[in-house]
């Protein structure tokens, strides 16, 4: 028998009527914003099952719109995020796909254009009770939970990348709790997940970038 935490029970402190329509949708669209490591200035959200049927009812649109901005779950300018988001000059839409079926009934894809014209697609699952997953990054299946302090390095499928992002780990005492690769083909452009129970150093991201097969390294805090 599953353990269930008296905190999924009771549900997370949040903005708005639902934790899988409201919080869970606020804390995709926060991470995504994070894995883009830039400030949002075009965003398209596609929404999947029951996100669809009831995104605009269950207020699951302003807590993308205001996720995106960087708003957490507690943050009360969710309630006017789209008219904050159009004073901030950035373009968001929402469209419906009912033709997919084989996805979690709360399911958003989050295409972004960043300031410098970055662009990265993530597609985001809300669980329950606020608890979310990552799924997709671009092309490539992954997954991120974000609960834990990680970071995220695109790179080449390369030998030597992993042990490279492991030892600048470890030389800064990171304990590492979890570790994923994730890749497109074999040689092809991988990403590599790694997650810590501590706060990870701000430096790391430089001393891991060094390596000439590393094209991102995106530091995300819970």
């Amino acid at each position: 028998m599953a353990f269930i935490s008296v905190f999924e029970v009771l549900g997370p402190n949040m903005i708005g009527p639902s934790s899988s329509h409201t919080a869970g949708a606020a804390a995709i669209a926060y991470l995504a914003q994070k894995m883009l490591a830039e400030p949002v200035q075009a965003v398209e959200f596609i929404l999947y099952g029951s996100f669809a049927k009831t995104y605009q009812g269950h207020g699951t649109d302003r807590a993308l719109v205001g996720g995106i901005m960087g708003f957490n779950t507690e943050d009360e300018r969710i309630r006017e995020s789209f008219e904050i988001a159009k004073e901030r000059g950035i373009d968001f839409r929402f469209c419906i796909d009912e033709e997919e079926k084989d996805v979690h009934p709360n399911t958003v894809d989050i295409h972004m254009v960043g300031v410098s014209g970055r662009k990265m697609m993530v597609r985001g699952e809300s669980i329950g009770g606020g608890k979310v997953q990552i799924t997709r990054m671009n092309s490539v299946k992954i997954h991120f939970t974000g609960e834990y302090s990680a970071v995220i390095v695109t790179h080449q499928d390369r030998p030597g990348v992993a042990s490279h992002i492991t030892k600048c780990l470890s030389d800064r005492g990171v304990n590492i709790a979890y570790m994923r690769l994730f890749r497109e083909d074999k040689g092809k452009t991988a990403y590599t997940i790694v997650e810590s129970d501590g706060k990870l150093p701000a430096e790391v991201a430089e001393e891991i970038r060094a390596n000439a097969c590393v094209s991102e390294v995106v530091v995300v805090e819970p």
